[in-house]
Parts: C-alpha cells; sequence; structure tokens
C-alpha cells in the first residue's frame, strides 16, 4: 500500500511542476488516466490534503481551458492539410 501513496505524491508533485494534464501525467508515468485521477483524486487527498488542492487547482484549471486547446489541436489538423 505505500507504494500507492508514494506513487500518488510523485504525480501530484510532477502535475504541480508541469502544470500538467492528467492525460499528459498519464502518458509520462505509462499508466492509465484513471489511474491517474485514482491516485491524486483520493489516495493523495488523504495523504497529503495541502499538495492535493494545489494538483486540484491544477486539474480544475486544465478541465475549463481543454475546449481551446482542442480546437486549437483542430486548427493545427487542417492548417496543416490546407
Amino acid at each position: 500500500m505505500n507504494g500507492l501513496f508514494e506513487r500518488a505524491t510523485q504525480l501530484g508533485e510532477y502535475i504541480i511542476e508541469n502544470k500538467a494534464t492528467v492525460r499528459a501525467t498519464a502518458k509520462k508515468f505509462r499508466i492509465s488516466k484513471s489511474t491517474v485521477h485514482k491516485d491524486v483524486a483520493e489516495r493523495l487527498k488523504q495523504i497529503d490534503p495541502q499538495l492535493y488542492g494545489e494538483v486540484k487547482q491544477i486539474l480544475d484549471t486544465n478541465k475549463k481551458e481543454r475546449h481551446i486547446r482542442g480546437g486549437m489541436a483542430t486548427r493545427r489538423k487542417y492548417k496543416q492539410d490546407g
């Protein structure tokens, strides 16, 4: 069980340092997005509420901005084809 809490802390620190999305964090650590989410939303909240709060702020910001990133990706995709 200790390893899971250690991983949750590592994920949280990575998200904060890089302002990373759940998807980018999952890719970096080679785990699923749902594992990242479970680690930071449940385990991190139990073991380090302060770190959890910082991570939650970043993830909330990413969630608010994701439609913008998606639109930019679509624009790049069609700009390359033209």
